[in-house]
């Protein structure tokens, strides 16, 4: 091999590819500040006071950054009304999901401009599409319902909210290190509308406006750049029965599917809870009766039980693609909810609770929080009112 410098070729070759310059164009301002439903926070004020292309540059920077290139640098510029984007520091064809992603941005804003025609768009909410994730180094993806408008309006960050972060601690716990946990969680939204936290109910009408977004997105991101099939999660009762609707298989909690997004390409797909959905039935004014504590406890600790196996699947088959889908759920089910029961109410008392780890311990210690322990896979209580629509 020709050694130059004490480097080898392969290794320079290598070193140019991991540092190749990329260019973009975005498109017209017009389209730009409907894709990036510029200015994201500003009601006369502007929470952040930033141009068009500081916005641009805050979304791709986090992309570059959750995909594990530290010292990538973007530049976003505005020229005779085209915007472009010039990225440094990451590999050749790295703008090309990015490109994807706008142009299924479009078939958004397609869907959004047909359902406020239909006077079905509501006043407080935002076309917001999936910025600023993982565009190359994906493990995983989240079949989610919708953003809650603070995603967009205050941070500013689609994977800030209190629905991922409790699911980044999960797959934590199911040993993925924090700082790559934003590569398994490639959210695609049924509903691209950022919405306040508690709008599932009226979202309900919106789903096939935004059917052509949707199925693209899906078909985008079931692979990674090298081919790799990627798992899916869907959570939530309406994404898995939107799932049913769209690809044909019912997914139930700790339920496993398989759907074909585009010829010859077969996804597996994991039903769970909305990550939310724990707040819900751990809550004691969801029952009745003077044991209301006791089944909020015993609703929570089964929820809990659900969504460790659930992140362990999903860290399992991203983290080694090719994995046996039901073979790893056996496994993380029997973990979870069986060999470390105890584990699981611990970081249920300390997560949901907000106990310390000495308090937790001694709680999943009782008699009566043992005994709940050996039902964590026994139906849930009936709980006094209708779950949320999550």
């Amino acid at each position: 091999m020709f050694k130059l410098a004490g480097l080898s070729l392969a290794a320079l070759t290598l070193s140019a590819a991991a540092h190749a310059d990329v260019d973009l164009k975005l498109g017209s301002t017009e389209r730009v500040t409907r894709l990036f439903a510029y200015p994201n926070n500003c009601s006369v004020i502007c929470f952040r006071d930033w141009t068009l292309e500081q916005t641009v540059t805050h979304y791709l920077s986090q992309s570059v950054q959750r995909d594990g290139y530290p010292d990538a640098k973007v530049l976003v510029k505005t020229d005779n009304d085209q915007l472009y984007a010039e990225i440094t520091g990451v590999p050749k064809g790295y703008e090309k999901p990015l490109a994807a992603l706008l142009d299924a941005g479009d078939l958004a804003y397609t869907g959004a401009s047909k359902l406020n025609a239909d006077g079905k768009w509501a006043f407080n909410w935002y076309l917001f599409l999936p910025l600023g994730m993982a565009l190359e180094n994906r493990k995983s993806v989240e079949l989610l319902h919708f953003p809650p408008d603070y995603s967009l309006t205050q941070a500013q960050d689609y994977l800030r909210s209190n629905t991922t972060d409790r699911w980044a601690d999960l797959l934590t716990d199911n040993g993925i290190p924090a700082d790559q946990t934003p590569a398994y969680q490639t959210i695609i939204d049924i509903a691209p509308i950022a919405a306040p936290a508690n709008a599932g109910k009226d979202l309900e009408g919106t789903y096939d406006y935004f059917k052509d977004y949707q199925t693209t997105m899906v078909k985008q991101v079931s692979q990674n750049a090298s081919g790799t099939v990627l798992p899916m999660v869907a959570f939530g009762a309406p994404v898995r029965n939107w799932i049913k609707q769209q690809y044909g298989p019912t997914v139930s909690v700790l339920g496993l599917a398989t759907i074909s997004p585009s010829a010859g390409v077969k996804v597996p797909v994991l039903g769970s809870n909305h990550p939310s959905y724990i707040w819900y039935v751990a809550d004691p004014e969801s029952y009745t009766g003077d044991d209301a504590q006791a089944k909020a406890d015993a609703a929570g600790l089964k929820v809990m039980g659900q969504d460790l196996s659930a992140a362990c699947w999903q860290a399992g088959m991203g983290s080694k693609p090719g994995s046996d889908p039901k073979t790893l759920l056996n496994s993380c089910t029997q973990t979870w909810q069986v060999t470390q029961k105890v584990k699981t109410c611990e970081l249920f008392y300390t997560s949901i609770r907000h106990s310390t780890a000495v308090q937790a311990a001694a709680t999943c210690a009782t008699p009566p929080i043992k005994a709940q322990l050996q039902q964590l896979k026994a139906p849930l209580p009936e709980s006094a009112v209708p779950a949320p629509h999550i």
